[in-house]
């Protein structure tokens, strides 16, 4: 690959911190580009009267591209009062960097790229800007000029406020101007797969202006029929743009409707901290995350370099880097559908710092686990006539294939309802399983709303009617119009047979996610989903290996537990996520990691908790002693002043039977309690459980203060009792 050489100018504000976070991508595609710095931004204007020094003109002029993190700009009187006194005597213009860059270098175009990074209907569509006329091209006066007064002195207005008092701007389009950015638009669509050229502009009021904007829209789109193209109103763009973004490819426009638009890109994203941008003209570029320098931001750690990684990948593919533009493009769409390392413009709460190490991460291939979602569709189910045993079977099967459910959805019998549901998951997880609601009759109507999640319509499918037709006729049942419902669905879909019912399933591809159209009877529909994760998903990469540490606690209040544990994954700068389950009187922990870092995590895990921890496993502190005393042959008596008798039985109901074999030792067990401010009937303050267990001369003892909170306190004390004296058979064997 040729080497090349851009010049990295930080900026202000959070500029500096952006490029910082998002420049090693370079280094981890092992890229050929050197990097050198420059000077941009107020400070040098504060100090030298300029914010461009010649000096970064001069790097910019020998430089393949130019990165530019963010720039701050004032009104004239704040830039004068900030400069330095001997500098402000001069008084000095002060031109924003952005305009000195766009003007000195022609750069014509601002590339704008919009898609669908947080999930949802897939969109992938860019605003094209003009940067050098329209309403922008400077014609812009505080009193009409003399020369100009006859143009609209007959509006009323006008005649009403005099010249004195009439401001005016000129919308100034130009053949040269119109004719190089459409051409720009369509070479972008041609080269990125963009099926449309729409250029926005205002052809119902600037009747003129755009009616010679279309001219030059047609004498231009003849050179690429393959291409559509139209002419709408930007306000009609502005709507469609939020509400059907998937339906544009390259949207064009003049420099205030494109500035508008490209804005309001941002927003249909999620925000500007995913919003890049380039722009490139005759005699250079400059490449540069569009949310400014958000002072306030700045030093906080918590601005977000999605949109930094984003322009250095506009910029590798200018340079010629297709391939590892994609792999940052990639990168990105992974970290912001999951959202488990994102800044807090995401809803997330990482550092700009560790948002950054995901994306870096994900860039070296770094394996990564895969989600579902499962969405299950019922009126029935949402007024719990019908148990919802879909949802957990499906969330069972697809853990054990290592495609755990991220979010369950249940619905009613409600079109857009499924869509929503369908569409909040596409391009976030790498499985949607929807089930139910696939019948013949008009309230079935998942087909319909899957359809209009994925974007595509519903089509007849022979092969699928031939199967209804079949069954019902081998079973003597009459076919009905409405059994035609069954043979529709989304057009490309790969049909899925059923082989116990009339309601076939489908399988479509979107956006790196798969949706999988199950019926609702279990019995239908688990057959098929088996088959589905036995042959559907070989195309997911090999998820990481993880171990998991579980530690079963008493004793401890959840809270605590968690400070403790967060605190340990903290030090040992694992990037996982532990899981807490309370369940009385237990708080479970568990923690999926690296392989690699399983052994210390446990120890340390240990050494935190480990006075409160009952087992590693998933069992119950009467089970484990159950399984001690059955390994010992040890026979039990307890004096249970406490939970009157309880204890004794659940322990004898989970020991294996000892036939006429006899005991080889006995260990009597004394379990007793005193409360503090209540009783055994009076609820209320606190109790201390007492356990003590004799084995010949060996004496056993415990003790624990728990809430006394109600009856279930008999439940904590049989635990506790067994907890007890299965930790002391455990110390005195080690």
């Amino acid at each position: 690959m040729t080497s090349k050489t851009v010049a990295v100018l930080p900026g202000d504000g959070i500029g500096p911190e952006v490029l910082d976070a998002a420049l090693p991508v370079i280094d981890a595609l092992g890229l050929p580009i050197t990097l050198e710095h420059g000077d941009i931004g107020w400070e040098f204007w504060r100090t030298e009267g300029t914010p461009v020094p010649q000096r970064t003109w001069d790097l910019i002029g020998r430089s393949d591209a130019v990165l530019l993190g963010a720039t701050t700009s004032k009104p004239g009187r704040e830039a004068l009062a900030d400069l330095e006194p001997h500098l402000r005597e001069r008084a000095p213009q002060y031109v924003s960097p952005i305009i000195q860059l766009r003007q000195r270098l022609d750069l014509f175009a601002n590339l704008r790229p919009v898609e669908s990074y947080l999930g949802g209907t897939p969109y992938r569509f860019c605003v094209v800007r003009e940067n050098t006329e329209g309403l922008y091209a400077g014609l812009d006066w505080d009193r009409v000029p003399e020369e100009m007064w006859p143009l609209v002195a007959d509006h009323p207005n006008a005649r009403i406020s005099g010249r004195e008092a009439t401001t005016a701007s000129v919308r100034m389009l130009t053949r040269h101007g119109l004719d190089r950015i459409l051409r720009f638009a369509f070479e972008h669509a041609r080269a990125h797969g963009h099926p449309r050229v729409t250029l926005a502009d205002k052809p119902n009021v600037l009747r003129q202006s755009s009616a010679y904007a279309r001219e030059r829209l047609e004498e231009i789109a003849a050179d690429y029929p393959e291409i559509e193209y139209e002419i709408l109103n930007v306000d009609a763009v502005a709507l469609w743009m939020a509400r059907r973004p998937e339906r544009f490819g390259v949207i064009v426009a003049e420099n205030m409707f494109g500035d508008i638009l490209s804005d309001l890109g941002g927003g249909v994203m999620g925000g500007l901290g995913l919003a890049p941008s380039a722009n490139i003209g005759e005699n250079g570029n400059y490449f540069e995350p569009v949310h400014g320098s958000a002072p306030a931001l700045a030093g906080t750690g918590r601005a977000n370099p999605i949109a930094a990684f984003l322009t250095v990948g506009l910029l590798l593919e200018h340079l010629g880097f297709g391939e590892a533009a994609g792999q940052v493009r990639d990168a990105v769409s992974h970290v912001t559908r999951r959202r488990d390392r994102v800044t807090y413009d995401l809803g997330g709460s990482a550092t700009t710092a560790e948002c950054a190490a995901s994306v870096l991460d994900a860039c070296r291939a770094v394996p990564r686990a895969h989600t579902a979602a499962v969405v299950t569709v019922g009126d029935e189910l949402l007024r719990a006539v019908l148990e919802d045993s879909n949802a957990g079977e499906a969330s069972r099967r697809l853990a054990a294939r290592a495609v755990p459910v991220r979010i369950r959805h249940t619905v009613g019998d409600d079109e857009a309802a499924i869509a929503d549901a369908v569409r909040s998951s596409i391009g976030r997880d790498d499985v949607v399983v929807v089930m139910g609601g696939l019948g013949p009759t008009s309230d079935d109507v998942t087909r319909v709303g899957v359809a209009r999640a994925v974007g595509s319509p519903l089509e007849h499918r022979e092969e699928a009617w031939r199967g209804v037709v079949e069954r019902l006729t081998r079973f003597g049942v009459a076919v009905h119009e409405d059994n035609r419902r069954q043979a529709l669905f989304p057009e490309g879909a790969e049909l899925l047979p059923n082989a116990n019912g009339t309601a076939w399933g489908c399988r479509l591809d979107v956006r790196g996610t798969t949706v999988v159209m199950l019926p609702g009877p279990p019995r239908e529909c688990l057959p098929m989903l088996d088959a589905f994760l036995r042959d559907g998903i070989a195309h997911l990469p090999e998820p990481e290996p993880v171990a998991t540490v579980f530690r079963r606690t008493l004793g401890v209040i959840e809270a605590d537990a968690a400070a403790a544990v967060d605190a340990l994954v903290r030090e040992l700068g694992l990037r996982v996520k532990p899981a807490y389950r309370w369940h009385y009187p237990y708080v479970d922990i568990r923690i999926d990691c690296p392989p690699e870092s399983a052994a210390e995590l446990a120890k340390r895990l240990d050494d935190a908790l480990g006075a409160y921890t009952v087992t590693g496993r998933e069992r119950t502190a009467v089970q484990e002693l159950a399984e001690l005393l059955d390994t010992r042959g040890l026979a039990l008596v307890a004096d249970d002043k406490v939970t009157g008798g309880r204890f004794a039985a659940e322990l004898a109901a989970e020991r294996r039977p000892a036939g006429d074999q006899e005991p080889s030792g006995r260990m009597s067990v004394t379990l007793d309690a005193a409360w503090d401010g209540g009783g055994p009937q009076d609820h209320t303050g606190t109790v201390r459980l007492l356990c003590t267990a004799h084995e010949g001369a060996r004496e056993r003892a415990g003790e624990l203060t728990v809430p006394n909170r109600g009856p279930e306190v008999v439940a904590y004390a049989v635990q506790f009792a067994a907890w007890t004296i299965a930790r002391r058979l455990v110390e005195e064997t080690a």
